[in-house]
């Protein structure tokens, strides 16, 4: 029986759930998105103002802001793709509060992001850190061709 495809993700401004949709399109995944419990404003994602929400968050390691979307059931899924705007070379920990959140044991886990000019590597060291019990796949930013990216990703 073959496993079922989960595709998560965060978005901040649209570009990284854009993505996301196309990748859940081109496997036959489920969608589900990484609901921040307080939204971010347009203020709040001022990556230049050293008092704005993101760059508090970003510049403590510990910081997991809460999740706001209702739980997913891991059981039937195999195979979960991570989305997610790149931030100060990693993923937004909201994206940690998430992988902290769940069992991952046994299952594939695919890491996907968008970026204005980082690359992925410092996120996958940090995700890898964060849920080591997943077998982690290679990741990639997905500005453009998500659909032909994931369908390999999925088949190596």
């Amino acid at each position: 029986m073959e496993k079922k495809i989960l595709v998560a993700y965060f978005s901040a401004s649209g570009v990284t759930a854009r993505a996301a949709k196309e990748i859940a399109a081109s496997v036959g995944g489920d969608l589900y998105e990484i609901v921040p419990a307080e939204p971010y404003t347009a203020a709040d994602l001022d990556w230049t103002d050293k008092q704005s929400r993101s760059t508090v968050e970003m510049n403590d390691p510990a910081s997991r802001p809460a999740v706001g979307s209702a739980p997913v059931d891991m059981g039937g899924y195999g195979v979960v793709f991570i989305g997610f705007p790149v931030w100060w070379y990693v993923e937004p920990r909201i994206v940690d509060t998430f992988l902290e959140s769940y069992d991952f044991a046994g299952k594939t886990l695919i890491p996907f992001a968008t970026s204005g000019g980082s690359g992925i590597s410092g996120a996958e060291k940090s995700l890898k850190e964060h849920c080591p019990a997943a077998a982690w796949k290679r990741g990639k930013i997905v500005n453009s061709g998500a659909a032909a990216w994931a369908k390999n990703a999925v088949k190596e």
